[in-house]
C-alpha cells in the first residue's frame, strides 16, 4: 500500500479512523510551509475545514484559478 502521508515535496491533507471506536487522524502539509496535526474526530474536522479555508484549495481561489 502506498503511503499517502503528506510531505513538503508532496503536500496535502491525510485523515485515517481505522475503526469507528477509534480517534480520526489527521495531518496537513500546505505548499506554502504550513503544517499541522490532529487526533480525535471533533480536531481532525476542524483541521481538514482549516485547510480547506485557508490553505491548498484556499491558495488557487487567491491566485485566481479554482
Amino acid at each position: 500500500m502506498t503511503d499517502l502521508t503528506p510531505t513538503p515535496n508532496t503536500p496535502g491533507l491525510h485523515v485515517s479512523k481505522p475503526s469507528p471506536s477509534a480517534p480520526a487522524r489527521g495531518s496537513a502539509i500546505c505548499h506554502c510551509g504550513a503544517t499541522a496535526t490532529a487526533t480525535g474526530d471533533a480536531q481532525v474536522r476542524a483541521l481538514v475545514e482549516g485547510y480547506t479555508a485557508n490553505h491548498g484549495p484556499a491558495h488557487h481561489k487567491e491566485q485566481g484559478r479554482s
